[in-house]
């Protein structure tokens, strides 16, 4: 049966992101079929400084990654 997993993270944090996506797919054991991504931008921060993986003056965007995969028969 085919099913989605979805993980939410930011630009600036992306190490973390990869660990938790691969930390559940050690323990899972799920087939992945597919995996998309979206990076959603910020409206400009009010703060002067730089911010996220460019040090620009947006803050860090949103990163989405939706997982379809197979899992294991239980």
């Amino acid at each position: 049966m085919q099913k989605i997993k979805i993980f939410k993270g930011v630009e600036n944090d992306l190490a973390s992101l990869e660990a938790e996506i691969n930390a559940w797919l050690a323990a899972s054991k799920a087939t992945v079929k597919q995996i998309v991504g979206n990076i959603a931008p910020q409206s400009p921060a009010n703060v002067q400084g730089g911010h996220g993986l460019t040090k620009s003056e947006f803050p860090p965007s949103d990163v989405l990654l939706v997982v379809l995969y197979e899992s294991q028969a239980s």
